[in-house]
């Protein structure tokens, strides 16, 4: 088997290798015209998934006009208020696409295409698939203005190359040229025993490991007393020159007494793929301490394809009497490494620290799909949704479900399922299931109704409450008065707010007429601008309606003048 596997991870690190020789150089020019510091890397550990781009600082601003890096036509639009925002999706001759997003603003004809489908359509969300010869684009175009916009945390460009088969690829592969003279960081390495009979400085459960720092830069791990099959983790990072943020890792490497046995290259991955990144690290110490570990073992139920080598999985396997030299390498694009040896000592001792298992009512099979009732919830576990059998430590107190610790990954979506036939019917439309936030503030999930029970998937673990909000939304205006002149506004601005379960839906027209306001749901502000050109009258009346999650809608109507 072991055999099988090696064969298998050779032949694959061949095709990776072959695939990087085969990438086109100086086919792909740089989007943007100013020098390229990176935000976010390639295959940086997100939450829940890699990042599949580059993240390109843009000084701070937004407007950076954005260039087309080749020949091709524009084959998919998306606007949405959450995720990409808006984003840009270019195919080229050559097979690759190039996507762009959180964008301020297209350019151009795309401007013209998106705005008349956006007030064709009566929604500023929309997703468009224009034909090959609609929207033709030439290297050097100008296609769009970076910006904020979607689930950005500040203005950049997310900057993605993607091939035949829509993989996100590396862009760094292409050429993209990003200055780096800086070793990665080495945050922690920590040791896993992972046979029943295995143990690290007699403790059955994960060892942080002291790094003694050598006159070379090079990290030395304190010597570990180990028995049985064990694995290791590292937290990493890595800064490229002219940032102070902390990227990804390009390739971390292990060698055990000089034989490579486990390789992650961040090159190409798959969407399909990207949420088992969960499996990938150590998802109970992100949890618990806001910081990843990359186990540098590929355990059950983990089929990623940025483990590009392996024998036995990664695994070491110690036995008594013997020493063994573990190496982990990590490196960026530019190939500044940095190096840990870790010594072991093969040593099978009395265990001073047993393995933590809190057992409860609840064992989960991870290959069979479970139904549980307590109380007056319901909950449905599909197959495979859980990476591993478990314990889970389930209660319900009245309205809330306590649904174990957000210590465990869920890959598939469960379903919770809760009775509220105690309540009047006239009630039943303005109840939704939330989950608690840190805070203990309900969250809203996506709520379904069947007669007198109510249910929600999801994919994180919680506390999750049945929760009644009767209250509608606010609406107020930013930079206008009711009956007054706003001839020098540039625009028409308005802040919508719901304190529970949220902004669904709104709809703004002036004088009866739609008109297209754009909605930031990091500032709870509805933009209308007026180059839209929709508004001609001197005396103009505004509507704005803002329904919530549950139903409850909220109406505002003001006057204002214009010349």
């Amino acid at each position: 088997m072991k055999i099988t596997l090696l064969l298998i991870a050779t032949l694959f690190l061949g095709v990776t290798v072959q695939a990087q020789q085969d990438v086109p150089q100086n086919y792909f020019s740089d989007p943007l015209k100013i020098p390229i510091i990176l935000s976010g890397s390639f295959g940086e550990l997100r939450s829940n998934h890699f990042h599949s781009g580059l993240d390109i600082k843009t000084q701070q601003r937004e407007g950076i006009p954005i260039y087309a890096p080749a020949d091709g036509f524009v084959n998919r639009i998306k606007v949405a208020h959450y995720g990409y925002g808006k984003a840009l999706y270019i195919k080229h001759p050559n097979g690759y696409s190039t996507v762009y997003a959180h964008l301020q603003n297209y350019a151009g004809a795309i401007q013209e295409f998106v705005k008349d489908a956006q007030y064709a359509k009566e929604s500023f969300e929309i997703e468009l698939f224009p034909e090959a010869n609609q929207l033709s684009v030439k290297k050097g175009d100008l296609i769009g203005y970076t910006g904020n916009s979607g689930s950005s945390g500040g203005p950049h460009l997310h900057y993605e190359i993607r091939d035949a088969a829509s993989r996100p690829m590396n862009p760094m592969l292409f050429g993209v040229e990003v200055p780096d003279t800086k070793k990665p960081l080495v945050n922690g390495v920590f040791a896993y025993p992972i046979s029943d009979d295995a143990q690290i400085n007699q403790s059955q459960n994960p060892v942080k490991l002291r790094l003694i720092l050598q006159q070379d830069g090079s990290y030395k791990a304190e010597g570990i007393h180990a028995f049985g099959k064990i694995g290791f983790g590292v937290n990493t990072s890595d800064q490229q020159n002219g940032a102070s943020n902390k990227n990804g890792a390009y390739q971390i490497k292990t060698t055990v007494n000089g034989t490579e046995n486990f390789r992650v290259d961040f090159q190409k991955f798959s969407f399909a793929e990207t949420r088992y990144l969960n499996r990938y690290i150590d998802y109970d110490y992100f949890e618990t301490n806001r910081s990843r570990i990359q186990k540098l073992y590929r355990q059950s139920n983990n089929p990623l394809s940025v483990i590009t080598q392996e024998i036995d999985n990664g695994y070491v396997t110690v036995t008594e009497g013997l020493n063994t030299n573990y190496t982990i390498e990590i490196k960026d694009f530019k190939g500044n490494t940095s190096k840990i040896v870790v010594p072991i000592e093969g040593k099978k001792e009395e265990i001073l620290d047993p393995k933590n298992v809190n057992t409860t009512d609840d064992y989960i099979y991870a290959n069979q799909a479970t139904s549980i009732t307590k109380g007056k919830f319901s909950i449905y576990i599909p197959s495979d949704a859980l990476y591993e059998d478990t314990y889970l430590d389930i209660e319900v107190n009245g309205d809330t479900l306590h649904f174990h610790k957000d210590v465990i990954p869920i890959h598939k979506n469960i379903t919770i399922t809760v009775d509220a036939s105690n309540y009047a019917s006239e009630d039943m439309d303005h109840l939704y299931l939330g989950r608690l936030n840190y805070r203990g503030d309900p969250y809203y999930n996506t709520t379904y109704r069947k007669g007198d029970k109510l249910s929600a998937r999801t994919r994180t673990f919680g506390s999750y409450v049945l929760v009644s909000d009767t209250t509608p939304p606010t609406i107020r205006p930013v930079n206008f008065d009711d009956n007054k002149w706003i001839s020098n506004n540039e625009t028409l601005k308005v802040k919508i707010e719901d304190d529970l379960s949220g902004i669904s839906s709104y709809r703004a027209t002036v004088n009866g007429k739609f008109i297209l306001m754009e909605y930031n749901y990091k500032t709870d502000v509805l933009i209308y601008d007026f180059d839209d050109e929709v508004i001609s009258a001197s005396e103009n009346n505004l509507k704005v309606i803002v329904v919530d999650n549950v139903g409850n809608s909220a109406t505002f109507e003001a006057t204002f003048f214009r010349k």
